[in-house]
């Protein structure tokens, strides 16, 4: 079904960056960088539902954009995707229709209909799950089992995700001047660069400190790629050798493959079962809305059965 039959430009507009890019890019232009590939790729799913696939987001017209088109859209979203997908990629609509109106391309009272999408109900639990004690004590066994500097850089990696929940993303970004070892305390650049600071646990600050050891303690970025002789390679660790890493301590531990996120959810959880307070939870974790730490509770039905059996009716038997 299409949804627009006017919105492709006759000419195509420039590509997302430039400094008269279109409301897309100057939308994507205000994002994390760890948003931005999402957040293109569902407008871009947007627009090729308004032009029968005959634009994308960048040459999209957004500006001819009415109240009717972007309720179809969102029937249309509501039909191929879960709840939470398709509140996403309603954000980047409505994110880019709020561009058009700061440059000028629509009238305010156009931007405020075509932008008034009703919301989405419902909610699914984000996938993953939460590694146990077993799994996790398997994964650092594994590490210890080899004393080469691969296995003592990924102790550390893995010290950091689970110890204090880094995202992948944070964990990238460490550099060694983050690392305060007088006081135990890590700095941490955090989503939308909101920064926080962290208290490093015994545990983690030995892996961490063994891994300084054997990388030194020049400036420069925390983590670092390994050669395949063992020695160092002067540049940051990717995104994407972190999640490798993963996948071969899994495989070396014989536990389920899991990912750099699944790390997080277990500190998440693994918090609250031990009885701390969720707003300090959400705190640890650099969540803004308290709504997101309870969403990465894998506690499940346990937690729910523990709880109710903490309220009793004072009745004689």
């Amino acid at each position: 079904m299409r949804l627009g039959a006017d919105l492709s430009p006759d000419q195509p507009r420039p590509a997302l960056g430039q400094a008269d890019a279109s409301p897309a890019g100057v939308y994507l232009g205000r994002l994390a960088p760890g948003s931005r590939r999402g957040q293109l790729e569902a407008l871009d799913t947007i627009a090729r539902l308004l032009t029968n696939g005959s634009a994308d987001a960048e040459t999209v017209s957004w500006a001819s954009l009415s109240y009717p088109q972007t309720a179809a859209v969102r029937a249309a979203l509501v039909e191929r995707y879960a709840p939470n997908t398709t509140k996403r990629m309603l954000a980047a609509l409505r994110g880019v229709l709020k561009e058009c109106w700061r440059l000028g391309l629509m009238a305010h009272d156009e931007y405020a209909r075509a932008a008034d999408i009703a919301p989405v109900r419902g909610q699914l639990p984000p996938r993953g799950r939460a590694l146990d004690e077993a799994e996790l004590a398997s994964l650092f066994k594994s590490c210890q089992a080899d004393p080469d500097p691969a296995s003592v850089r990924d102790a550390a990696i893995l010290g950091l995700l689970y110890g204090l929940g880094l995202r992948r993303a944070e964990l990238v970004r460490l550099d060694v001047a983050d690392f305060h070892c007088q006081d135990g305390v890590l700095a941490i650049r955090g989503k939308g660069n909101q920064a926080r600071t962290a208290h490093v646990v015994e545990e983690t600050r030995i892996v961490l400190e063994r891994w300084l050891r054997v990388r030194g303690i020049a400036a420069g970025p925390m983590f670092l790629p390994l050669a395949k002789s063992g020695h160092l390679i002067a540049k940051r660790l990717s995104c994407e050798g972190i999640a490798q890493i993963l996948i071969r301590r899994a495989a070396e531990a014989n536990v389920a493959r899991f990912s750099c996120h699944d790390l997080r959810r277990s500190f998440v959880t693994h918090l609250l079962d031990a009885g701390a307070d969720l707003a300090v939870v959400q705190k640890l974790a650099g969540h803004r809305q308290i709504s997101t730490t309870a969403v990465y509770d894998k506690r499940g039905e346990a937690a729910k059965i523990k709880a109710a059996e903490l309220v009793r009716i004072p009745i004689a038997y």
